[in-house]
């Protein structure tokens, strides 16, 4: 389907008839799809009974990401589904921006509008901007159908086209996915990251969506570097200007919890304690393994390897606690001995460092019995190592 019949389609969607039929998918089911096809065929054109079908489908993946009020009142595209940001995440950005006292933002490589809603609950109001027709009606239509039209003006344009001299801040959104797959060089991002920061000094604050495995080189000196992770996983990186220039972040969500750097060199490697942490994965990327050590009173159980371990539980909020009973060489049947010898029957598989692969392992150990246990296949003092433990108590 060329662009222009992909736009026809959708635009048949935002008709009476087209919203009837959404309306009557509401509860779709997709195990039910070729009956419901049938029948909706007797009554309307095949054509748009298939696009319907189509964003009913789209609607129920971007529930994970938008919640089911909002996803089932949104209009989606493949592409935009998968690169939105999730709503939480974009929630905490535009508070942030709210927060510094942005009142006007252009939000360049928009998509299907997810920031820009964000933004506008936030009280904020948007040029949302992208090149694609297509894109750009969706995004309209979801501004209308979210009753935020009057803080949302989309404008179908090239980026590079658009003053941002007028604005309160930038936010822009760089695609990063191409024909082949995921693009990890920032400077093959559509349009460039080089473009992007450029832009963002433009305005007095700005904000750029990058790939949370950035390498911290390419971080521009002016710029603040947020790592956000949701529920435990990683979502994004956020450069920020206008803030704090130098600074990095690790923030997680629920919370919001912000850790800070102070700048702390890397703790001094040690035997393994009582107990052992697993920082966030935001923590992780933004290189404040050093910081949770030190807030714990811990030490690394290897120079590579970010598992923090110390002989007291001082709880965080920026790693997660575990009880260490065991702190083993590896062996796989001294593990598999051990496992049936203590009835564990549920057992969790961590691995940093290791070439074994968790299913594997529980393949092999074929854990039975009424207990549970933890595994964390890593390293300690260079050697190969396997520490089983519990989640330390709330």
């Amino acid at each position: 389907m060329d662009r222009v019949d992909a736009l026809d389609s959708f635009s048949a969607l935002l008709t009476d008839e087209g919203r009837a039929l959404l309306a009557d998918l509401r509860d779709y089911e997709p195990a039910h799809e070729l009956a419901t096809a049938t029948r909706l065929r007797r009554e309307h054109p095949a054509e748009l009974v298939s696009s319907a079908l189509g964003q009913a489908r789209l609607r129920q993946r971007a529930v994970a990401k938008f919640g089911a009020e909002d996803a089932a009142a949104m209009f989606f595209t493949p592409d935009g589904v998968e690169q939105a940001t999730r709503t939480s995440v974009a929630t905490y950005r535009a508070e942030r921006f709210a927060a510094l006292g942005v009142r006007r933002l252009a939000d360049l490589c928009c998509g299907i509008g997810g920031d820009a809603i964000a933004l506008a609950r936030a009280g904020v109001e948007v040029l949302a901007v992208d090149r694609s027709p297509l894109t750009c009606a969706v995004a309209r239509a979801n501004a209308e159908a979210l009753g935020l039209a009057d803080l949302i003006e989309v404008r179908c344009a090239d980026v590079a086209e658009v003053d941002t001299s007028r604005f309160d801040a930038v936010f822009a959104d760089p695609a990063r996915r191409g024909g082949r797959g995921r693009i990890f060089d920032p400077e093959a991002y559509s349009p460039p990251l080089s473009w992007a920061v450029g832009a963002a000094r433009t305005a007095p604050y700005a904000a750029l969506k990058i790939a949370p495995g950035i390498p911290h080189e390419a971080v521009p000196d002016d710029a603040e570097a947020e790592w956000i992770s949701d529920g435990g996983e990683v979502k994004e990186a956020v450069l920020w200007f206008g803030t704090g220039p130098g600074t990095r972040r690790a923030t997680l969500l629920p919370g919001p919890r912000t850790l800070t750097g102070a700048g702390l060199p890397d703790p001094v490697p040690g035997p393994v304690g009582r107990w052992l942490y697993e920082p966030d994965g935001a923590v992780i990327r933004a290189h404040l393994v050093a910081d949770v050590a030190a807030a714990v009173g811990g030490r690394l159980i290897d120079p590579t390897i970010a598992y923090v371990t110390a002989d007291e539980l001082r709880p965080t909020p920026y790693a997660t606690a575990y009880e260490i009973t065991d702190a083993l060489p590896f062996h796989l049947k001294k593990l598999k001995a051990l496992l049936r010898e203590r009835e564990v029957g549920k057992l969790t598989v961590k691995k940093r460092g290791s070439a074994v692969e968790p299913e594997e392992l529980r393949r092999k150990v074929k854990p039975q019995g009424p207990n549970a246990a933890t595994v964390f296949l890593t390293r300690a003092a260079g050697a190969p190592t396997m520490l089983i433990g519990h989640p330390a108590p709330s």
